[in-house]
């Protein structure tokens, strides 16, 4: 009798135990097993440890939020996390997201619930963006800082894992300290090939909406719309080496903004390895058919890329390739596009050698007018259907 009592007391002793332990959330609406301190009305600071995670409705981000190394921000489906107004000048309290080396974030937006990183004032620029560094590999030189984090990149693991990323928004991103040093909407540098980047809209940002800085990592089903009257950067942007794959790409201008897509290798050393080289497919790039950068493509400085089902519309025009490596890579076919549908584009190719002369460099593309690009030609893909805005 005594030990069936003992028992029957240890059991409701463990039942209030796990109980306590469940409902230990704190009250701001977030679950943590880390000492960072939770505030929704007040998310900056760094994460040291373990796992943060942010359960539902909104959190104001009041400054930079750093995902430390070994720890892990998990954000829920329908979260929203928004950007509280800046004043001009205040460098220091810059908002944006950054998850450094060894860092993990975990984004579980769905299609009918995405996770939406916004801004309360609704204008470009307003506030930094998403930033993730990993440990692959980049041709700026074994490791470096980014330029909109101090944030150590690169490395030499290919295979490195920052986390995964899935039905993301984000909106009026692009913060910049000055002409050189922008933000973009997410910034990939050295960013490995284990890391999920899957159904991710940038959306009114004032730089880039992609730009990878080196790295490995795979990314699809991607949107940019840049719509504004403030004009935008490049829809998409890569540099210092990357070597990913890319597939179902959708992005759409009607502002001033600059080129579809401007590749690069590296500027200071065109031939610098590892050489920039994704392979993207199923891509659609739709402009405007004006502004002082009114290219589809730019590629440049000694980057390859290999293009396949791509659509092209409004643009002045489509290949615009420069400098002696990148138009050696087109005869060599390290540079090529297939399956190329051009839509009121003025000048389907253009080539410039480094001395600034014109080369011949229509062999970059091959035509299939049935080519579908990022799914339905210029119109929204059906894959975008419920968690993007603006199409």
């Amino acid at each position: 009798m005594k030990k069936s009592i003992s028992k029957l007391f240890k059991l409701t002793v463990l039942s209030v135990l796990i109980a306590t332990t469940s409902c230990s959330s704190d009250d701001d609406g977030g679950g943590s097993s880390s000492t960072f301190e939770l505030v929704r009305e007040d998310l900056q600071g760094t994460i040291n440890d373990g796992v943060v995670t942010l359960e539902s409705g909104t959190y104001k981000l009041t400054g930079k939020l750093v995902v430390g190394n070994n720890a892990t921000l998990v954000i829920k489906p329908g979260v929203v996390i928004e950007a509280t107004e800046l004043a001009a000048g205040q460098f220091e309290s810059v908002r944006y997201i950054a998850v450094a080396q060894g860092g993990k974030i975990d984004v579980q937006g769905t299609s009918t619930n995405p996770v939406v990183m916004t801004s309360a004032v609704n204008t470009p620029g307003a506030w930094g963006g998403l930033v993730i560094c990993g440990k692959a590999p980049i041709n700026k030189g074994t490791s470096a800082s980014a330029e909109v984090s101090d944030l150590t990149y690169g490395g030499t693991d290919v295979f490195d894992n920052s986390g995964s990323i899935k039905y993301l928004r984000i909106e009026y991103s692009g913060y910049a300290y000055n002409a050189d040093k922008e933000f973009n909407g997410l910034s990939l540098f050295g960013v490995g090939k284990d890391t999920t980047i899957e159904y991710v809209q940038v959306h009114n940002g004032s730089d880039d909406g992609f730009e990878w800085f080196g790295g490995t990592v795979d990314a699809k089903y991607l949107v940019v719309s840049s719509f504004s009257s403030e004009v935008g950067d490049d829809l998409f942007d890569w540099t210092e080496g990357w070597n990913g794959v890319g597939q179902y790409w959708y992005g759409k201008r009607t502002n001033n903004g600059n080129r579809g897509i401007e590749a690069d290798n590296n500027s200071n050393d065109h031939m610098a390895t590892p050489i920039s080289n994704p392979s993207i497919s199923n891509l659609t790039l739709i402009g405007n058919n004006a502004g002082p950068e009114n290219q589809a493509m730019k590629l440049r400085v000694g980057t390859k890329a290999i293009f396949d089902n791509v659509v092209l519309s409004n643009w002045g025009t489509g290949f615009d390739v420069q400098h002696n490596e990148s138009v050696d890579y087109v005869g060599t076919q390290e540079l090529k596009a297939t399956n190329v549908k051009f839509d009121n584009v003025t000048l389907t190719s253009k080539g410039t050698n480094t001395a600034g002369e014109t080369v011949d460099v229509s062999a970059i593309y091959t035509i299939n007018e049935a080519a579908v690009g990022a799914g339905n030609g210029t119109a929204k893909p059906t894959w975008a259907n419920g968690w993007t805005v603006g199409l």
